[in-house]
């Protein structure tokens, strides 16, 4: 897979230099309401925060780059709790996760995104969950820790099972942390496909081009009769489904 921005026309560097701007804008903003609510409610609106405040912040960044997002569901309605799998190959995929709004959510995310400070202060406020993805023994730690406040809080969780966007191919390796978590926390896995964020914007940063990104939210899979003996089929089995429909999305193009 190519890490290089597609060629941008300069309209639509300036629409992203923009949504970029007005993305840390939202931040700063939104940041001492969402710190308001947390303490007034002593951390209780976490979820309200993820839910309702992240699509807000996300929107008027569409808006601005010129993105048009939907979402498709093809459930109704979405089990909860349960553990959300994503497709991760592109900057953008950080503003289609907040923006889908999903209801007691938490997410995984790589320990490094704490080194920004609003990053490192919302997302330790709101409960996510950082971990260290290159070094898969502490990540699977980290994870197992979790997953008794998960399960306690009925939360559900978002991960990527390629771990990293940077990836040989369409899509990456499948990591078994997320399969090993669904079958700790008793949860059936709901696989989301996330459309044209990888055509718009496979660079290391905001910059994309303006088009149509779709959240492909598909069918719960059942782990209740998986088992660890069994784990690398199952997962051979998810990812084979993701490499179905991104092959339907590069011939739809």
């Amino acid at each position: 897979m190519s890490n290089q921005t597609p060629n941008l026309t300069f309209v639509e560097y300036i629409r992203s230099a923009l949504g970029i701007l007005v993305f840390f804008i939202m931040l700063l903003i939104m940041t001492p309401v969402i710190l308001f609510l947390l303490i007034i409610s002593l951390g209780k609106l976490s979820s309200f925060v993820v839910e309702k405040i992240a699509p807000l912040i996300v929107k008027p960044v569409f808006a601005v780059g010129g993105l048009r997002f939907t979402v498709k569901k093809y459930v109704d309605p979405i089990p909860y709790p349960s553990v959300f799998i994503i497709n991760h190959s592109s900057s953008l995929d950080i503003l289609t996760i907040l923006a889908l709004g999903l209801p007691r959510v938490r997410f995984v995310a790589k320990w490094q995104l704490q080194y920004n400070p609003l990053f490192f202060l919302l997302g330790r406020l709101t409960g996510q969950v950082f971990i260290r993805r290159e070094k898969s023994d502490k990540a699977i730690q980290t994870l197992k820790k979790n997953v008794d406040r998960l399960k306690r809080q009925k939360l559900s969780v978002m991960l990527a099972p390629e771990g990293s966007r940077k990836h040989e191919g369409i899509i990456g390796p499948f990591k078994k942390g997320p399969f090993r978590m669904a079958l700790d926390l008793q949860y059936p896995i709901v696989p989301i496909y996330f459309e044209g964020n990888r055509e718009l914007s496979s660079g290391g940063f905001l910059f994309s081009k303006s088009g149509e990104i779709t959240a492909h939210i598909h069918k719960p899979i059942d782990t209740s009769n998986w088992e660890i003996d069994t784990l690398d089929h199952h997962i051979e089995s998810v990812r084979n489904s993701y490499l179905k429909w991104a092959d339907i999305d590069l011939h739809n193009q």
